[in-house]
This record gives C-alpha cells, structure tokens and sequence, in this order.
C-alpha cells in the first residue's frame, strides 16, 4: 500500500506534468512573471467556469477577503456577521480593516453558518453577511440571500475551500459557490481542490463598478501607472501560479468527482457505526447520492460522539494515518478575537464541534486499499 498522504499533490503532479513543466520554463524564458498572459487567459478561464462576469486574481485567499470588503468601503465600526466555526482569515482581515467582527453559531449538519443566528445577530450597525462555504459546499444561500435582501445587507461569499461546487435554489436554479452573493472570494493554497503550487486567490463578482474599484485596490490603487485614484495593496497572481492553475482548471470536475468518490467509501464503512456522525449534503440526501454536485469534500469530516475524538486522533497517529482537527477553538475563545458581547450559550453548536470533529484523508489520489485501511482502523477503535 502507498504511504498514505493528508493531501497528495505530488500524484496529482504527475497528471498534468508535462503541461506544467512546459509552462513554466515558458514563463521562465519570457521573463513575464507578473501580469503575464497566463494571468489573464486564467481570469478568462475561470469566468468561464464559474459563469461570472469578473475574476480578479490576487495574491492569496485572505487578500482577497480583505480587499473585497474595501471594494464594497465598508467603514471601521461597521458590523459583519460570519461564523464562529471557520479558520481565522475570515474574522481577521474584519478586524484589520477596523471592523466589528460578529460571531454566530452554525447548523450541526453542514457546519454551515446558522440563517437563524444571522437574523438574530443583525442590529443597526449591520452592513455585511460573511458566509463560508466550509469544508465544500455552499452555506444556506436561499435564506442568507433572503435576509440580506430584507436588511439592506451586503453579501461576502468566503469561497475559498467550496469552488466547483454548485448550489441549487429552490426554483431549481443553480449557481457555482461564490457567485451568489455581491462579491466571493477563494484561496488557491496548493491543498485547496484548485490549488497552485504557492499562495494565490481570486475575487468573483457581476458588479461591474466594484470590479472596477477592486482591479485598482489589488494594485496600489492604480489605474494609469503612477496614477493612484484608490488606496489599495499589492496583492497580485503571479504568472507562475496562474499557469499551474490554467492546467489544472480543466479537471477540476474530475478531481472534485474524485472526492466525492473517497466520501462514498468512506460514508459506506461507516454507515452502521454507532458513535460516528458522517458528512450531511446541503441537498439532505441518503448518503452522498451519484449526481451529487452540491459537495466537494475539500474536507471529509467526522464527528465522534463518544467521547474519544482525541484518542482516535492519537490512534491514527500512531497508525500513520494523517488526520486534521478542524477547528479545535471556536474563534470567540480565541484570545485575538474574545470580545465580552460573546455569551457562551449563544454558541451550542460551535462548542460541541470542536469536541466532536476529526477529518481523514481526502485527496483526488486516494485509492481503495487506501482507504479501506483507513475505515477498517477507525472502525476497529472506535469498537474498541
């Protein structure tokens, strides 16, 4: 059996090797390393894909973020309400533009941001809904849409682990996750399902004027060299990374297919176990269903109910088997972002989840010996 990896990049490398090595060395030999023309025949491809009027590459996920809540000039002391379950860049770059961060609970099934708490979260102050579309597929946008609607909201869809992922409305119509909103973002770190082989992101929107405002913000606020009309940041896609992502655009179906494929597996083996929670699809379907477009597995997440999250972690450990503990403080315990409006009853869900929460291998080269070695020993503990 092959050693198994959290994330292999390197057999997936080996899929798209020669085109990569062959755009490189291209790149290498043009000396166009920024802005060159795999910057922008990437920006054209992925609009395409995504079926969005305006991408605008930039350096990194938390970039991205950030630079979309200065494009909508959200104003310090204005309240955007996100998840309290999520990774940190979402609050963090909230309160470095001297925002006010706040935190709500999320749905035990999805992991997914609450609506309910949104709408209950919302005050005066209020300007900006942060969704995030964790672990692979998209946060109720049916309801998160409605609301903002309602209050005069600005929606900021954090994209950056659900790309490829559509969401299907009520009417039947279907988006791809972070188009729905007035602006998404993703990251393209290299363990993302679209990741380059450095850091990068991009920016989604249909508005035009605010991807006027944020082509000038991710380039010190330029428009005419030395012309500087906004303030902005440096936060560019290298031509490099732009390259590694042009040839792996063309499989991202497949390689989000293939996720879905280890979910399977992996929700199959554990279907009768007692103690094991296994992903819910935003669809609530039996399982993970085989026109399954809704979820991407960037993550293929457990919970354990029993009690024994952390010694099956040591376990697998032992076993050599990676795993992640995604995340084990809730972002309202956390010392950069305590803040005494926060009242522990408020996050039920949230606190339980970091108990309870283990993710296993997913990758778009896991194989079945793989992961049948990786059930059999999770089963076999978990039994104990």
């Amino acid at each position: 059996m092959k050693k198994i990896q959290m994330v292999d990049l390197v057999g997936q490398y080996k899929g798209i090797k020669d085109q990569v090595n062959e755009s490189i060395t291209s790149i290498l030999e043009s000396a166009a390393f920024i802005n060159g023309p795999d910057v922008h025949e990437f920006q054209a491809d992925l609009e395409s894909y995504l079926g969005v009027k305006h991408v605008i590459p930039c350096a990194n996920g938390t970039d991205a973020l950030q630079i979309a809540m200065m494009g909508l000039d959200l104003k310090p002391g204005d309240e955007v309400i996100t998840a309290d379950f999520t990774f940190a860049a979402t609050v963090e770059v909230i309160a470095l533009l001297q925002l006010t961060p706040v935190l709500v609970d999320v749905d035990p099934e999805t992991f997914n941001i609450d609506p309910k708490a949104i709408e209950a979260a919302i005050t005066p102050k209020t300007k900006a809904i942060v969704p995030v579309h964790l672990f692979g597929q998209c946060a109720d946008m049916d309801e998160i849409l409605a609301i903002a609607k309602k209050h005069n909201l600005y929606v900021i869809e954090d994209n950056a682990q659900a790309i490829g992922a559509n969401h299907t409305f009520r009417d039947g119509s279907k988006k791809k996750a972070g188009t729905m909103g007035h602006v998404g973002t993703t990251s393209f770190f290299p363990s993302k399902n679209l990741g380059c082989y450095g850091d990068g992101g991009a920016i989604f929107t249909d508005d035009d004027a605010l991807a006027h405002t944020i082509r000038g913000i991710v380039n010190h606020g330029m428009y005419e060299r030395y012309h500087h009309d906004v303030v902005g940041v440096n936060s560019r896609l290298d031509t490099i990374q732009a390259a590694v992502l042009r040839a792996k655009l063309p499989h991202l179906d497949e390689y989000c297919e293939s996720r879905r494929q280890a979910a399977r597996l992996y929700s199959r083996a554990f279907k009768e176990q007692e103690h094991l929670v296994t992903p819910k699809t935003v669809n609530n379907c039996e399982g993970i269903c085989d026109t399954c477009d809704c979820h991407v597995f960037h993550q293929y997440t457990l919970r354990v109910t029993n009690g024994k999250r952390d010694a099956l972690a040591a376990h697998l450990g032992q076993a050599g088997i990676p795993f992640g503990i995604y995340y084990p403080i809730p972002l309202h315990l956390q010392k950069a972002y305590a803040d005494s409006r926060y009242k522990e009853e408020d996050f039920p869900v949230t606190n339980q989840l970091v108990k309870e929460v283990i993710s296993l291998p997913m990758h778009t080269e896991l194989d079945r010996e793989q992961i049948d070695h990786i059930t059999n020993t999770v089963i076999q503990f978990i039994n104990e």
